[in-house]
């Protein structure tokens, strides 16, 4: 008991309360419970008897009960973590009289801060983040803090102005959704070391100081949701590190600034939901890192100047009155992927330009003056032109014409016929088996793929009848559940069943999904599962694929080691290599289509089915043809993809990207990697390998220790390919390397 100084039990799957004996461990300085499923209380007297403890982490467990007050008496603790718990009740006083870090955040922790807890004398981090808290932040703050969050709470009254003055150390300051009052007080520009401020969704009233312009270290500058007025201060365009300004949904007038220029590390520009006047300054076409424009819902006029070339998550100048044409400067924005012109002034035509950008997903167009004749689209892009009355959407056809349309449907007649007469008459045993009522309302049912062995082995009745018993069931995703269907020849298929009565599946579109599906049954890729055929009802979509015999990635990674985790039952480096290697050539594959890119919905280890160990294939290519997140009424990242792999930026969009796919995949790297779930204990895989990637000596605690121990040339590898996840998770959409590069990197890990 006298020996032992240090106590590491994180990240297993320890039940129970914590034993009060631990206490008799007198001489312990570390104890790491973190990331477990422990319950109960903290022992109070655990205050009394460890006199020696300096780092206490309890994050990430079920624990509850009050924070006990004792532990104020350890003279020696400076850290204390216990966030992402239920602890409860309210914070005892005194608690940092020695603490250097506390994190309480994500609990439910009730009543006020303490008058004396931002005060304590060694306090360099708090984090009381998203809990219950109310009433005023203390005045009395430590002048040694460089974090402070107390965001996501219930807090109210004014800035505390004197402490802000004296915070010279600060760096990351949060004070977002509360229910702050007042003016941003002129101290807040002593904080010269902020690299991060926001006071996001409160009920700050007044001027933006010019003040903020004194902040030269701010990279991220978050105001929006308050009820600011007046204009921008031309002073914040001296932020020349800001990366990221939004200072949305607020009462600014004014022109935005021409100085806007400078800002040339700018990434993320949001001045939506403001009544800003004048032109779109032309110098905003200088800012040369800005990947996303929001300008949506203000009273902007005049005509589109040129834009910066590296756009790519949005354009969005809606809601303004704005005039003239669609600039062809715009043909430039190669890269970009939504594009929002609706509720303007714009005439003329629809440029046949847009569609040739092969990155846009979506265009809207929606209540201008524009007329002509509507270009036609990609069927991947979401175009809505309603609200024009001059456009025109079909014209008579001429003789010419017409002769030409014949004889092209007559070639696709005579290259179909024996497909479609096929299709025919199978669909004719699932509208009436056996002379029988199909209780299925069978829309129609078709062949995508010309091989003759699977138009020799599939039989849609057979299928039917498969998908109709659970006991078929062999995996579900969000949307999709895979059903294995074995033919009368004893061929065996999955067939998967997507359920429309989801609202966010776009309901009536059963001729374009069909148009989709023909589509991606053209596509050839070994490491991505292409539809064979499918069979529309009412209410659901039935698509057939070749059957993957060793299942999902993630019965394979985690449920077989989950029943036996001696090192003959771990799936060794060389698969899980090639696993790495095929599903990066299946993304590659899909974001390079020569139809447009095909981006991913959900892309975690559940949707990658093994044909053998060596064989992975990238499955659910389809969602994205389908499903519209606007019919959500919730942030992107709570309907798009599997917990874990949701890249964070998500939050705040709804719109899937290429980069949102790559950080998926970064995920299930790190799953291979690690041989941890994307989610353990309420911790995503991502942020803890993230957290724990900033000392190289740290890096074998992240690889999975029964595959890396194997050779030393095993390690190294493992090492190399561990790089390219985490740039893949990069928090940056921009930091993160396309899926050509990722192929390139993982290849060269060899």
């Amino acid at each position: 008991m006298n020996a032992l100084e240090e106590l590491q039990l994180s990240f297993n799957q320890f039940l129970g309360e914590i034993p009060v004996q631990i206490t008799k461990y007198t001489n312990l300085s570390l104890i790491d419970l973190s990331v477990n499923i422990l319950s109960g209380q903290i022992p109070e007297v655990l205050g009394e008897e460890l006199t020696k403890l300096e780092t206490f982490v309890l994050s990430v467990n079920n624990l509850s009960g009050g924070i006990p007050a004792s532990l104020s008496n350890i003279t020696t603790l400076s850290r204390f973590a216990a966030n992402q718990n239920r602890f409860n009740g309210t914070i005892p006083s005194g608690l940092t009289s020695y603490l250097g870090v506390l994190d309480l955040s994500f609990n439910e922790l009730t009543g006020k801060i303490p008058s004396d807890l931002l005060s304590g004398p060694n306090l360099k981090s708090l984090d009381l983040s998203s809990n219950q808290l109310e009433g005023p932040i203390p005045p009395n703050i430590s002048t040694r803090l460089f974090r402070l969050r107390l965001g996501s709470n219930a807090l109210n009254g004014v800035l505390p102005s004197t402490s802000l003055g004296k915070l010279v150390e600060l760096v990351y300051l949060e004070l977002n959704e509360n229910n702050l009052s007042g003016e941003i007080p002129f101290e807040l520009g002593m904080c010269r070391k902020l690299a991060l401020l926001n006071l996001g969704h409160n009920r700050l009233t007044g001027q933006l100081p010019s003040v903020l312009g004194d902040l030269t270290s701010l990279q991220v500058l978050n105001l929006q949701s308050n009820g600011f007025i007046g204009e921008i201060p031309s002073r914040i365009t001296l932020l020349n590190r800001l990366q990221k300004l939004n200072i949305s949904w607020n009462s600014l007038n004014g022109s935005i600034p021409l100085s806007i220029s400078s800002l040339t590390n700018l990434m993320n520009l949001d001045l939506r939901g403001n009544n800003l006047s004048g032109r779109i300054p032309d110098s905003i076409g200088s800012l040369s890192s800005l990947i996303e424009l929001q300008l949506g819902k203000n009273q902007l006029i005049g005509q589109i100047p040129a834009m910066p070339t590296k756009l790519q998550i949005a354009l969005n100048l809606s809601y303004n009155f704005l005039d003239g044409p669609i600039p062809a400067i715009l043909s430039r924005l190669i890269a970009l992927e939504v594009l929002d012109l609706s509720n303007n002034r714009f005439s003329g035509n629809i440029p046949e330009f847009l569609p040739r950008l092969a990155s846009l997903t979506e265009v809207v167009l929606s209540n201008n003056e524009l007329s002509g004749v509507v270009p036609t689209f990609p069927g991947y892009v979401l175009l809505d032109t309603k609200g024009n009355k001059g456009l025109i959407y079909s014209t008579k056809e001429n003789p010419t014409a017409s002769a030409c349309f014949a004889v092209g449907l007559l070639i696709m007649i005579v290259m179909f016929f024996s497909r479609r007469y096929y299709n025919r008459i199978n669909a004719e045993h699932l509208h009436n088996p056996g002379g029988q009522a199909s209780p299925l309302e069978v829309i129609h049912g078709n062949l995508l793929t010309p091989n003759s062995i699977h138009m020799a082995n599939i039989d849609f009745k057979k299928a039917m009848e498969a998908a109709a018993d659970p006991t078929n069931i062999t995996s579900k995703t969000r949307f999709s559940t895979y059903y294995k269907a074995v033919m009368p020849s004893g061929a065996t298929y999955f067939i998967k069943k997507l359920n429309w009565s989801d609202k966010i599946f776009q309901l009536g579109s059963h001729e374009r999904f069909e148009e989709e599906l023909e589509v991606l049954g053209k596509l050839s890729n070994s490491n991505v599962m292409i539809p064979l055929a499918y069979v529309l009802t009412v209410d659901s979509a039935y698509l057939f694929y070749n059957y993957a015999h060793k299942g999902t990635l993630s019965d394979v990674l985690h449920r077989r080691m989950g029943n036996n985790n001696s090192n003959n039952n771990t799936l060794d480096w060389a698969s899980r290599y090639s696993i790495a290697i095929g599903v990066s050539q299946g993304l590659a594959f899909l974001h390079e289509c020569n139809s447009g890119p095909i981006l991913l919905f959900d892309l975690s280890s559940t949707t990658i089915l093994l044909k053998s160990l060596n064989e992975p294939q990238v499955g659910d290519i389809e969602l994205c043809k389908v499903i519209d997140p606007s019919k959500s009424t919730c942030s992107l990242s709570t309907v798009a993809g599997s917990v874990g792999y949701v890249p964070p930026e998500y939050a705040y969009t709804m719109r899937v990207t290429a980069a949102g796919n790559v950080y998926s995949f970064g995920v299930v790297l790190l799953e291979l990697l690690t041989g941890k779930p994307a989610v353990s204990g309420g911790t995503e895989l991502a942020k803890w390998v993230l957290s724990n990637s900033g000392q190289q000596n740290k890096w074998d605690h992240i690889l999975d220790f029964r595959v890396s121990k194997t050779t030393v040339a095993v390690r190294s590898q493992m090492v190399a390919v561990l790089k390219v996840g985490i740039a893949c998770v990069s928090i940056s959409p921009e930091k993160r390397p396309k899926m050509k590069s990722v192929l390139r990197m993982l290849l060269n890990a060899r």
